[in-house]
């Protein structure tokens, strides 16, 4: 029969079939489906492809999945802005970060709609995510670290913290070479606080173990807690007599620790900050103008140590549990450092006070202004003619 059948008449069968079975249950498609194989001679699965198929494109197109609950045209433009000037977070860190930086984006830019704050602070951080996923970058770092030989058998080894209180920093430095290394040029100090993520950079004009160690002195004076131990790769500029005597040699003593050779992983909280609070403000370019310096410490122990430390929301790892074959991260709630402070009792109730008066003060998006220009006065002082 399915030979003798036109090709007009297949079509017409197939029509009315396809209506029927647009409207039977179950039981009765199944019906329709080998009634179409007895008569054309199908497979079952053409069967079906077939009666599917529409002759004529739907009125209105069909929605998969649920309904959207969102409308990135009022959504994107806050939410970009904001995901911008606060160095592009993942969405987790962005749904901590809303809070702060909402009500000073109404302050710095416009008013927003109170259905369009409410969605924003209500967005889970996949919706976030899903919002800007078109404006993603990446990017990639580099690092160098040149040996030291003085006191490593005299300094302890750490691969791991197990401190539950502030003041515990790891310390590292950034070649600012623009790819070349000749020790003409400058290097960049970074540390960070292991339980607080606080964040603390300084440049260096050289490497010397002089220079780094008034720094680190800095660094301590400006810290909201007390130093109570410092971990360092095997570089000369931390490994030497000079840094173990201040360190060691004061009536409350600082722990003063090293990681293994070749093992970046031990340093992890300190590497991982090297692009985002290094990399990411003053690139890869070569600065050799021991000029440029005094403008780098100013930005550094200015707005942006404000703008890292109290508006920046940070995540830290909690445990690892093993699933099967691997090991899967559970991290705790994003919380800007300045938070994880004043949740210390280490930290005294003057500092918490003095430090929370400083925040509402300031404005995240006029501090990444400042911020933005202090950068382009840098980046001029660094191009211009050396004398």
């Amino acid at each position: 029969m399915n030979q003798e059948m036109s090709q007009i008449t297949r079509q017409e069968v197939l029509a009315r079939k396809r209506e029927r079975y647009a409207r039977a249950g179950k039981e009765h498609k199944t019906k329709i489906i080998n009634e179409l194989i007895e008569l054309f001679g199908y497979h079952r699965k053409a069967a079906i492809r077939a009666l599917r198929t529409r002759l004529f494109p739907p009125v209105a197109p069909y929605v998969v999945g649920r309904p959207r609950e969102y409308d990135p045209e009022k959504l994107l433009p806050p939410l970009k802005a904001i995901w911008l000037q606060a160095l592009q977070p993942c969405g987790l860190r962005l749904k901590a970060a809303l809070t702060d930086w909402l009500p000073a984006y109404e302050q710095d830019h416009r008013r927003l709609d109170a259905d369009v704050r409410q969605a924003l602070l209500q967005a889970s951080r996949a919706t976030l995510d899903r919002l800007l996923a078109p404006a993603r970058v990446q990017h990639r770092r580099r690092a160098t670290t040149r040996p030291g030989t003085l006191l490593r058998h005299q300094i302890p080894l750490r691969t791991e913290w197990v401190e539950e209180e502030p003041g515990f920093l790891e310390v590292d430095t950034v070649a600012m070479c623009g790819g070349v290394l000749d020790d003409r040029h400058g290097w960049m100090f970074d540390a960070v606080d292991v339980h607080t993520t606080w964040n603390e950079m300084r440049g260096l004009p050289n490497r010397s173990q002089a220079a780094t160690l008034q720094e680190i002195s800095d660094v301590e004076a400006s810290l909201p807690f007390a130093l109570r131990g410092l971990d360092s790769d095997n570089g000369g500029e931390f490994i030497n007599h000079h840094l173990a005597r201040h360190l060691l040699e004061r009536p409350q003593p600082v722990a003063f620790t090293r990681s293994r050779p070749n093992r970046k992983n031990d340093n992890a909280h300190i590497e991982q900050k090297n692009f985002t609070q290094v990399r990411q403000w003053f690139g890869y370019d070569r600065y050799d103008d021991p000029a440029v310096w005094p403008r780098v410490n100013a930005l550094c122990k200015g707005p942006l140590n404000q703008l890292l430390n109290y508006f920046l929301p940070t995540l830290k790892l909690e445990r690892k549990e093993r699933v099967g074959s691997r090991w899967v991260r559970k991290y705790g709630p994003a919380q800007t450092p300045l938070s994880r402070v004043l949740a210390c009792d280490q930290v005294s109730a003057t500092t918490k006070q003095r430090l929370e008066d400083d925040k509402k003060n300031l404005n995240p998006f006029a501090l990444r202004r400042q911020v933005d220009q202090q950068l382009k006065e840098i980046e001029s002082c660094r191009r211009a003619p050396q004398a």
